[in-house]
């Protein structure tokens, strides 16, 4: 079928942050008093959940949104270093063309993802909700909904954290897992998504109906 409404998450689904995150780990951990991560333990951990990785580098739940604020804040200093996925700009383009409505869904703040999408693409999102908590985002994905008109069964939400999927079940919206993000494929597979994409190109091919081949005369 063809989705009427495509809801993206930002961070490792659309913009390629996960490097700068890792690089920002340690000045973190340090400033929060937190056990530093173990660059060898980077790849095991990116198969956890977001509760999981809060044990694993022994975050009291009290902590999270003054460390979310801090590395946004952090985020916002660099934004002109950070950058889209090949091929995203591409893929917004055609599904706004197609007249499919885009809306995004994300932790990270509005103006940080403005400002790294650029003004021509933050014009092509029919909605935004921004600054959701570590667990907040099934509410926010609930209001872009709401305020389009459309049932949950004609959006899918595009994402890469076991929590994305969380997220759209308890908001009752298909999924689909990117494999090129801050989670791995396989553990995003373990959670059963509707759709997973190894490529930005998969998006299109497998969310929007072929369009009919033009008849000859």
């Amino acid at each position: 079928m063809t989705y009427r409404l495509v809801i993206f998450d930002f961070d490792g689904t659309l913009a390629d942050t996960f490097p700068w995150f890792v690089g920002v780990l340690d000045e973190v951990a340090d400033r929060f008093h937190l056990k530093r991560l173990a660059k060898g333990d980077i790849e095991s951990l990116r198969q956890y959940d977001a509760r999981q990785l809060l044990k694993a580098h022994q975050v009291p739940l009290w902590k999270v949104p003054i460390i979310a604020r801090y590395v946004k804040k952090r985020m916002a200093a660099d934004t002109e270093r950070l950058s889209l996925f090949a091929g995203v700009d591409e893929l917004l383009r055609e599904l706004s063309d197609r007249k499919i409505r885009l809306a995004l869904a994300s932790s990270n703040s509005y103006d940080n993802i403005a400002a790294i999408l650029g003004p021509e693409r933050v014009a092509l999102f029919d909605d935004y909700e921004c600054g959701a908590s570590l667990f907040g985002k099934a509410a926010k994905l609930r209001k872009i909904v709401n305020r389009s008109g459309l049932s949950p069964q004609e959006a899918i939400c595009i994402g890469d954290e076991i929590r994305d999927i969380v997220a759209a079940r308890d908001a009752r919206i298909p999924f689909g897992a990117v494999s090129w993000g801050y989670t791995q494929a396989e553990a995003l597979a373990a959670h059963r998504p509707d759709a997973i994409f190894h490529r930005v190109e998969e998006i299109l091919e497998k969310i929007i109906e072929p369009r009919p081949l033009a008849s000859s005369s």
